[in-house]
């Protein structure tokens, strides 16, 4: 059922979900700010942002497209720019990467796809303005709620190897993620089975305190973890970018990729994604 997709932001995850895609036979085009892309010299790659528009002829053959382009302050770049151009190509499959940021901090609690929002930082509710704007488009949207994104190059194995690792101790901290490799094999299955409208939290089995994953990394790597730091001392340290990660405490349910999707993790626990990423490098 291979057809032709275009990925509007072809960053980390894209990448990955491009590779993939291409290795079961999709055409796949799609953008960048610089119109290049590092490791796809096979792709036909578009520069693209609110100043570069797309070429007329760029989105010619499509059936399904995938964005993954954040919101900026104005709003969605990708609808405002092409939405009525979307909307003519009528798309068989559209899907759009989200966060798990949209539920805010749930103070260690659980969330699902039914839990309300409550976007407590800005650039969460961004995403949640977006997520609404793409799902009222018109087109067959399907919202792919990401949490932390690690995967060979960013990881705590690479953290450790850089000599920037820290063992940051918030009581009650835990956070959800997802190996990139996952996040393709999500992706791909619902272009398999589309059900436009429906939003999916795409994240492992194994929500983990930040200390346990580094403490792991370390053990992997055979060398002594960096002291433990406790969150007071450590907000001095830290950018506000980073702060921000810690301001969200809650764990994510990912019941629906897998009893909808009939997705098996390959990496149901960071524990499998370091040791695949140490042996891969």
């Amino acid at each position: 059922m291979a057809g032709r997709l275009f990925i509007f932001g072809l960053g980390f995850s894209a990448r990955v979900i491009a590779r993939s895609a291409l290795a079961k036979g999709w055409e796949v085009a799609g953008t960048t700010r610089s119109g290049q892309a590092q490791g796809l010299d096979d792709l036909t790659v578009y520069p693209f942002d609110r100043d570069h528009p797309l070429p007329e002829d760029a989105l010619t053959g499509v059936t399904h497209v995938l964005s993954s382009i954040p919101p900026d302050e104005p709003g969605d770049p990708v609808l405002q720019a092409l939405g009525p151009r979307l909307r003519k190509l009528d798309p068989r499959w559209v899907g759009y990467l989200s966060t798990t940021g949209v539920y805010g901090d749930r103070d260690g609690g659980w969330v699902d796809e039914k839990t309300e929002l409550a976007p407590d930082l800005e650039r969460s509710r961004r995403r949640v303005e977006a997520e609404r704007a793409w799902m009222d488009s018109g087109l067959a949207v399907h919202v792919f709620r990401l949490a932390g994104i690690y995967g060979p190059g960013r990881s705590a194995i690479d953290t450790v190897r850089q000599g920037k690792a820290q063992r940051i101790v918030k009581p009650g901290q835990v956070f959800s993620r997802i190996h990139v490799d996952d996040i393709a094999q999500v992706v791909l299955a619902s272009m398999r089975r589309p059900q436009p409208g429906r939003v999916y939290n795409v994240c492992d089995d194994d929500c983990a305190p930040p200390q346990d994953v580094i403490a792991h990394a370390c053990m992997l790597l055979g060398t002594e973890p960096p002291p433990e730091m406790d969150w007071q001392q450590a907000q001095a340290t830290l950018s506000p970018m980073a702060l921000s990660f810690y301001a969200d405490n809650k764990r994510v349910r990912n019941d629906r990729i897998k009893d909808e999707l009939g997705i098996v993790l390959r990496y149901p626990s960071y524990r499998q994604g370091l040791a695949a990423i140490l042996a891969e490098s």
